[in-house]
């Protein structure tokens, strides 16, 4: 059988084209927004497993894995300037097996990551009205939000900005909010996996944690699948990615330390609002303040959810362009130049992951937690695949136009890559069962990818991988 070829050939031209529209701005708020919900949920359950004070170690290792691997992402982000990110950078450098993996591991994290935020705006409503169910609220957020997303790009990307930065703002107030209270004995008590000091013990704590400490940084990445929708990639990526990093390693350390200090950090470990609960600790239950944190903490929710949503649709439209999921689902939108079935199609299995208590259940953990997890697997995988792109295309394609090169090559990719292999082995040791259903999700998609190589021949050739 002839080998399948990693392009297609030039005589085809591609059909369904993304209009050009981003800033630097615009960019930096949606690297922020995909992102900052993270600093309001989801974290806290390390606290569970690893103690405060063993979580912070696992924090710091976590934070160091991503701003190593985002100055390294960025190289491929500015040479391949792609609405597939990911997928495309594997593809180029592996081939259609290794667009393959990267495809389905980033969509495994950016379709998996809206339904854990969704869950956190139910719960942040419920708190306010106490008789509306949260899934319902989430599967409402999911239909506006995606209705804003088909209506363009533009105005989907300057409401990312506008509530992104009401976000940080709303963060900034929590903290100060609750300085008055601020005990650092309150941080440190029972901080090593529930003991005052450190053990052996401490170590299983702070390894199951690293999924909770990757949920901090997830999806910054994501920025890579509006490059095709950026004036100017080669420019405003790199100042997006590099600034959008310290945000919010800044944020996370602050939000991390002073809900921590504000009271009885453990009963913050295992809730889908650690932050409106913190402040009461301070502020008590009836306080204005709580409520505004409670109205405010959902513009950092949406943030994140609306900015996915995004991610997740130009991963599925880009995956569909290739010929590696349905045509159909590569269709733009006649008069919005939006991919309106590929958000679509994100929410329906969104929707469904919300319903699927059953389902997604099982080992121990909660319904947003598994769904977290699944979606940090997707996560871990793809920044393996990617890290690998980088060192085979610096080898296989140096004359390649690389507007931004990694710093300190090859320790910063190399550095990302072992902690990611490192963070991979931890997960599924201590996650086997959702590791299990996440190889399941591969490798059925496998099967679909050796069916359908005629689908990917027939699909029309992508000029920004024929440079």
């Amino acid at each position: 059988m002839k080998p399948e070829s990693s392009s297609q050939p030039i005589g085809k031209i591609m059909h369904q084209e993304l209009k050009q529209t981003l800033g630097t701005w615009q960019l930096w708020g949606i690297a922020v927004g995909l992102v900052i919900s993270g600093e309001y949920f989801g974290w806290s359950y390390g606290w569970a497993s690893a103690g405060t004070l063993g979580f912070v170690i696992t924090a710091i290792f976590i934070a160091a894995m991503y701003t190593t691997f985002i100055f390294s992402f960025t190289e491929l982000t500015t040479s391949i300037p792609h609405a597939g990110g990911p997928f495309a950078y594997a593809r180029q450098a592996f081939g259609p097996t290794g667009g393959y993996l990267a495809g389905a591991a980033t969509l495994v994290e950016f379709v998996f990551a809206p339904p854990a935020i969704a869950l956190a705006i139910g719960a942040y409503l419920h708190v306010q009205f106490p008789g509306l169910e949260p899934k319902h609220a989430a599967m409402g957020a999911y239909l506006v939000f995606m209705a804003l997303n088909i209506v363009g790009v533009q105005i989907a990307a300057a409401f990312e900005l506008c509530v992104t930065l009401l976000a940080i703002f709303e963060l900034l107030v929590f903290m100060g909010v609750v300085s008055p209270g601020f005990r650092w004995s309150n941080f440190t008590t029972g901080g090593w996996s529930g003991a005052n000091t450190f053990s052996m013990g401490s170590f299983h704590g702070m390894f199951a944690a690293i999924p909770f400490a990757i949920w901090f940084f997830l999806a910054i990445e994501g920025v890579a699948m509006a490059a095709e929708e950026a004036k100017n990639p080669k420019r405003s990526i790199p100042i997006a990615y590099v600034t959008g990093i310290l945000t919010l390693v800044v944020l996370a350390i602050g939000v991390m330390v002073f809900a921590g200090a504000a009271g009885d950090w453990t009963k913050l470990s295992n809730i889908n609002d650690p932050l409106p609960q913190a402040m009461k600790f301070i502020v008590g239950e009836h306080s204005g303040w709580m409520h505004m944190l409670v109205w405010l903490g959902l513009f950092g929710l949406v943030a994140s959810f609306h900015g996915i949503i995004l991610g997740y649709s130009r991963q599925i439209f880009a995956l569909a362009r290739a010929g590696y999921l349905p045509e159909w689902l590569s269709k733009v939108h006649p008069r919005f130049k939006t991919p309106h079935r590929a958000i679509l199609a994100g929410g329906v299995v969104g929707i469904a992951a919300i319903y699927s208590d059953e389902l997604i259940q099982f080992g121990g953990q909660t319904l947003t937690a598994n769904i977290v997890t699944m979606s940090v697997f997707g996560a871990i995988v793809m920044y393996i695949i990617s890290m690998l792109s980088l060192f085979k295309l610096r080898r296989t394609a140096p004359n390649m136009e690389r507007p931004f090169r990694a710093p300190l090559f090859p320790f910063f990719p190399a550095f990302a890559l072992v902690a990611a292999v490192i963070c991979l082995a931890t997960m599924v040791y201590f996650n086997f069962l959702v590791a299990i259903v996440f190889a399941i999700f591969l490798a059925l998609g496998y099967v679909y990818f050796l069916m359908t190589r005629s689908q990917r021949d027939a699909a029309p050739s992508d000029a920004l991988l024929e440079e």
